[in-house]
């Protein structure tokens, strides 16, 4: 049996649009959208980096660049689909873990909701936790939100 592990990051500043949108793990969070071609989830980002590292195929960059017109807004959620569907086959996720590191806002009632909207996207267990930075840097001064995710994939 052949497994690999993939790592990914992502973090993006916090927006000045007041209609801007927070998307964390596919699920819309009241509070102050995030900066970014797409919706900015950096949920999704952070797991899409994690699966295509794993697999050996690259990152998010070079799959979904920000230069394409065609990516304006787009749904991270359908990203990280597509980002699925090129690594399978030969590769099947087994579980997926992720710490979001966010001053505000508080995640904890959406927590169980990332996880399962994340799950049923991937077919696998996905482990969604928030940390705050402890006012430690642009993170901590609330300036934006980040991600760190990893991913257990399994040859088919």
């Amino acid at each position: 049996m052949t497994i690999r592990v993939g790592q990914g990051f992502d973090v993006h500043a916090f927006s000045d649009d007041p209609g801007r949108r927070l998307v964390l793990g596919g699920v819309v969070v009241p509070g102050r959208g995030l900066k970014g071609h797409s919706d900015a989830d950096v949920v999704c980002h952070a797991i899409i980096d994690a699966l295509l590292g794993a697999a050996g195929v690259g990152d998010i960059g070079t799959m979904f660049p920000d230069t394409s017109p065609d990516l304006t807004d787009a749904d991270s959620l359908g990203l990280l689909v597509c980002a699925l569907e090129r690594i399978s086959p030969p590769w099947r996720t087994v579980n997926v873990d992720c710490t979001v590191i966010a001053e505000a806002p508080r995640l904890a009632a959406y927590r169980e909701t990332m996880q399962h909207c994340l799950g049923d996207a991937l077919g696998a267990p996905v482990s969604v936790k928030a940390k705050r930075a402890e006012a430690l840097g642009a993170l901590g001064r609330g300036e934006g939100i980040a991600c760190l995710a990893v991913a257990l994939l399994q040859e088919m």
